[in-house]
């Protein structure tokens, strides 16, 4: 059979691959394993109770989890495949945003996973006319469990209704309504299809290494968010099981137990991973740190392509043997999107056998554009265009693409629709790049975050972030000076490093984010960092003054979206006392 719609995948992968162990996740302490036959009985079981519950082809059904789960698989395809179009929801945006999500959707019946959902959602319920029903993962007191629509779908009696329905969807229909997080104004509701999503998919799939259906991936990314759905998707249209991690706390003892081929990650936990190694191996002492700190130096020269030095073999028997087994010791590849990744990191952990493919995408197209792939790769760009979309750069070097993975617009926007494309059809995606002589894309900024100074000079904060961050003091930095007349930037410290630092250089810092933030003797180091990166930048772009600000960014105070990208606007306007003193205001 051919993939063409989302929930024809399943039904595929039985017919190519099944499997024990199709999705996978952790309850009381064991490993429960779905098989692909349970799976689809389950889910053939839900759509009948949703068809029984009264909702029709073309409603709204709305998905809130803390965590990856597989009852959020089977509400996914179980809505699906009878014609309804599901929302998946970030479960850590604001009420007014869930409000505004759910409202502008019209979604019918809510699903969340746990308490603290079902007691967020339920709140706001009487903002929301259309929304009749809250289901909830969890058991959760006054609440109705997800359990009583599997009971009311025990009965086959409208089995034929659901393949009747399943049958007339067509892939040219909406599958899926997602919210952008967005970092200024209101989300917009991008729409997806399943010709899009299946499309996405289908152009991902020679991007795939070593495809082998005992192989593992382990999930921890939010489904909600289209970039881990599609390569969940992907995955299981290549047989390969799909284990959801408990949480970001336990996937370090989740990944030992799992021992995953694949996992999708971002940048920000690439930085964490090689942050908790370079501090088990320079705090190791004595000529353990000494051999730490000389692979270290072997890694950073790394060609890919290149045949291992004998020196970098030892390296591998003495130290990069130990990071694989702390990634469960038989990952093929991590994938990695959402943000640029450090050039350096990348290579280093290609040097240690755990190759990172970047790639890039948006939600409206799907997501993935563009992906490195094993036979095919370079470290800085985000790989070749996948095979079936046109990727064209812009005069004024805004990457736009045109094919099938590209949404036909945002839900109830004609207005923002018809701002999102050339007059000849292309999307316009608002970063800047260029394709090099063998196709490779390189992203250099987000054309809405270019600034120009007051000297009329033009400044791509996000390059300089991406390099400074590759400093261990840094935890997170944003460039600033649109109408200025020079680039600084608000820098906040990595709190934990800068303690052990100080503690090492017998150095007073304090202890609370507010003494650390304002320490001179760490502002100074931090300058000296900043230093070594203005060494290699335009004197327009240099940054000339920082201020390191006194709380951590986080998205559950407002600072970073939920997939870790800087809310610029918010930002400033949260440290505005520190950006006026910037320019000595």
């Amino acid at each position: 059979m051919e993939v063409k719609r989302i929930f024809d995948i399943p039904y595929y992968s039985k017919a190519n691959f099944e499997k024990d162990d199709f999705v996978c996740d952790k309850r009381n302490g064991k490993w429960e394993k779905i098989s692909t036959d349970e799976y689809i009985k389950i889910t053939n079981q839900l759509s009948r109770a949703l068809l029984k519950y009264g909702l029709t082809k073309g409603d709204k059904i709305a998905l809130i989890s803390s965590n990856n789960r597989v009852e959020w698989c089977f509400f996914d395809q179980a809505a699906l495949q009878i014609g309804l179009i599901t929302v998946p929801i970030y479960p850590s945006i604001s009420g007014e945003d869930c409000v505004y999500n759910l409202e502008n959707s019209d979604s019918k019946i809510c699903i969340v996973s746990d308490e603290k959902l079902f007691d967020k959602i339920n709140s706001i319920k009487n903002q929301l006319p259309d929304l009749q029903e809250i289901f909830t993962f969890d058991e959760v007191s006054n609440a109705k469990h997800w359990k009583e629509l599997l009971e009311l779908g025990k009965e086959s009696d409208n089995q034929q209704e659901v393949d009747l329905i399943k049958d007339s969807i067509s892939e040219d229909e909406l599958a899926s309504i997602i919210y952008t997080s967005g970092t200024t104004g209101r989300p917009k509701g991008v729409m997806l299809t399943h010709k899009n999503i299946v499309s996405d998919v289908l152009g991902c799939e020679d991007r795939v290494p070593y495809k082998d259906s005992k192989n593992r991936a382990l999930s921890f990314l939010p489904l909600c968010h289209v970039y881990e759905r599609m390569v969940l998707y992907l995955f299981m249209t290549n047989g390969i099981s799909m284990y959801f991690a408990e949480s970001n706390e336990k996937l370090s003892e989740n990944l030992k137990e799992v021992k995953p081929q694949y996992m999708t990650v971002v940048p920000r936990m690439v930085e964490k991973v090689y942050d908790a190694i370079y501090k088990r191996g320079t705090e190791a002492g004595g000529i353990k740190s000494r051999i730490f700190l000389w692979s270290l130096r072997v890694a950073e020269k790394y060609k890919i392509g290149d045949s291992k030095s004998l020196a970098h073999i030892i390296a591998d028997k003495l130290v990069f043997s130990k990071w694989r087994e702390g990634l469960g010791g038989n990952i093929i590849t991590l994938v990695s999107g959402s943000a640029a990744l450090s050039k350096r990191l990348n290579t280093m952990f290609h040097a240690a056998g755990i190759p990172i493919l970047e790639g890039y995408g948006l939600t409206e197209t799907s997501p993935v554009m563009a992906v490195n792939s094993f036979g095919f790769t370079k470290i800085g760009s985000v790989g070749r265009p996948i095979k079936n979309i046109d990727v064209k750069i812009q005069e004024d070097g805004e990457i736009t693409v045109k094919g099938p993975t590209v949404t036909q617009g945002y839900y109830k926007d004609e207005e923002k629709t018809k701002e999102a494309f050339t007059e000849d059809g292309y999307f316009k995606t608002g970063d800047i790049g260029m394709l090099d002589e063998d196709n490779f894309l390189f992203i250099t900024d987000r054309k809405k975050e270019m600034f120009k100074t007051s000297g009329g000079k033009y400044v791509a904060p996000q390059v300089i972030e991406n390099l400074a961050k590759a400093s261990q003091f840094i935890e997170q930095i944003m460039v600033v000076g649109d109408g200025e007349k020079m680039p600084t930037a608000l820098v906040q410290p990595d709190f934990e490093f800068a303690k052990n630092w100080a503690s090492k250089n017998n150095i007073n810092i304090g202890n609370s984010p507010e003494e650390i933030a304002n320490s001179k003797d760490l502002k100074a180091e931090i300058e000296k960092e900043l230093a070594k990166i203005n060494a290699h930048l335009g004197k327009w772009e240099q940054v000339k003054k920082i201020e390191l600000t006194p709380e951590v960014w986080t998205e559950d105070n407002g600072l970073l979206t939920p997939t870790l990208k800087l809310k610029r606007k918010v930002i400033k306007e949260h440290f505005i006392k520190l950006y006026d003193k910037l320019y000595d205001r």
